[in-house]
């Protein structure tokens, strides 16, 4: 395979006789060893990618090739550049072919609204500059009208087999992409039509510009007279003062009040309760404060109120000891035992980790087939585990390991641990991931 990489990518990573060298808006990676037993993404961006692959393949026979290929390592070296991807897959017969992935790029006018949308928002720009991607830039680039993950019919294939649609081969160069998300989701971008040095010094001059504009005391702008109302200024689109800086994070929660030692405590008070729930209620302090000073913090979902069990087990996870524990446990209604149950799923996941663990439900008819579904799609026909299904629940037969389904999608692993299932890791998007991790082959 690597002589035909060489002939078909000769001006690319080695520069042809032609090609003074490769250029600066292409990127080539290494190729990845195979990912059996894996999930092919773990970052959001790499799952997301995924996501808009699956979601919009009209062909699920060549989807399941080219994720069999790709698991099996058959993916070259991949070359990342504005409105293409480029790689050699070998067959499974080991035949190598030559494939690629287009992808349209962005116009300038979208270009534009997106470094806009970046230079308007502290966060996007901070993080952008700092080489981080976050997870809702998606959400207001398709605010401003720019789509950066792919939809129906966005990605579409060239491979030397003739294929005149997706073929095995241009879906495993499709599934690698989203490992390569996990390296760097710049990638995407790059794919988009901007390379991540141009892109971080355009929007590095759009932030200097923008902050020349402003009004400072040697450069005044236009007020508004005193007396005008605060509607007719806005109206009139009157020059407002800058808000002061955001005060600067402590270093650690602070200190609860201490308890009156030198007098006996009112009957009934538990006094290492009391001191345990002070000491969390300024750890809970300390952390939405620290919400509320990162940039983009009216994006965070907003808290849902707890029940009292679940608030015992929130509880229950700061390590409050051994007597306070033994009270948790009474008053959630679960015992020791299952007290320490709920922790491990409530650390795993909070509050949607424990409603997992907690609760058996039979799907809908429709919620069941898009399950059967994930499950199907997850492996390839040969590959198929033997599943006994049992609500949401399914168990692998002859094992210690199970995959919980969510009424949100995701899939939860779990294993039997002295006669009693035991939340085994953190939610994943697809079956396989999950199962894996309840296998402990992940």
């Amino acid at each position: 395979m690597s002589d035909l990489y060489d002939e078909e990518y000769g001006d690319v990573e080695h520069g042809g006789a032609n090609d003074e060298g490769p250029r600066a808006d292409e990127r080539t990676f290494a190729a990845l060893p195979p990912a059996h037993g894996k999930g092919f993404a773990q970052s959001w961006w790499g799952q997301a990618w995924l996501k808009a692959l699956e979601d919009t393949a009209l062909d699920l026979q060549q989807l399941k090739a080219g994720r069999r290929l790709a698991r099996a390592g058959s993916v070259g070296a991949v070359s990342v550049r504005p409105g293409r991807i480029t790689a050699v897959v070998q067959g499974r017969d080991g035949t190598p072919h030559r494939s690629d992935v287009l992808l349209q790029e962005l116009t300038e006018d979208e270009w534009d609204r997106f470094l806009g949308m970046a230079v308007e928002r502290a966060g996007h720009i901070a993080a952008l500059l700092d080489r981080e991607m976050p997870p809702h830039l998606v959400e207001d680039a398709a605010a401003a009208g720019v789509e950066l993950l792919p939809g129906i019919g966005d990605l579409e294939p060239e491979c030397d087999c003739d294929a005149w649609d997706h073929c095995g081969h241009t879906a495993a160069l499709s599934y690698q992409m989203a490992r390569l998300l996990d390296q760097d989701p710049f990638v995407l971008l790059l794919m988009r039509g901007r390379g991540e040095r141009a892109l971080l010094d355009e929007l590095q001059v759009r932030s200097v510009a923008r902050a020349d504009a402003r009004p400072t005391p040697e450069k005044p702008q236009d007020t508004a007279p005193e007396g005008v109302s605060a509607a007719q200024a806005y109206a009139e689109g009157a020059v407002l003062p800058p808000l002061p800086p955001l005060p600067e994070l402590p270093s650690e929660p602070g200190l609860p009040p201490a308890l009156d030692t030198e007098t006996e405590p009112a009957e009934g008070l538990d006094v290492p309760a009391l001191e345990f729930l002070a000491a969390r209620a300024a750890g809970e302090a300390y952390r939405t404060l620290a919400e509320a000073l990162t940039s983009g913090h009216e994006r965070l979902p907003v808290g849902v109120e707890l029940t009292e069990s679940e608030d015992a087990v929130r509880l229950a996870s700061g390590a409050p000891g051994t007597e306070i524990e033994a009270r948790l446990a009474a008053g959630s209604g679960r015992g020791r035992d299952g007290l320490a149950l709920a922790v491990l799923a409530w650390e795993y996941g909070g509050r949607a980790a424990l409603s997992v663990l907690d609760e058996e439900w039979t799907p809908r008819e429709e919620s069941l087939a898009r399950a059967r579904a994930a499950l199907n799609a997850a492996w390839d026909e040969d590959e198929q585990p033997q599943l006994r299904a049992s609500g949401n629940r399914w168990t692998l037969v002859g094992t210690d390991a199970q995959v919980r389904h969510s009424k949100d999608g995701r899939w939860w692993p779990y294993r039997k641990e002295r006669g009693r299932w035991t939340p085994a890791g953190p939610a994943a998007q697809d079956p396989a991931t999950a199962l894996a991790v309840a296998t402990g082959s992940e």
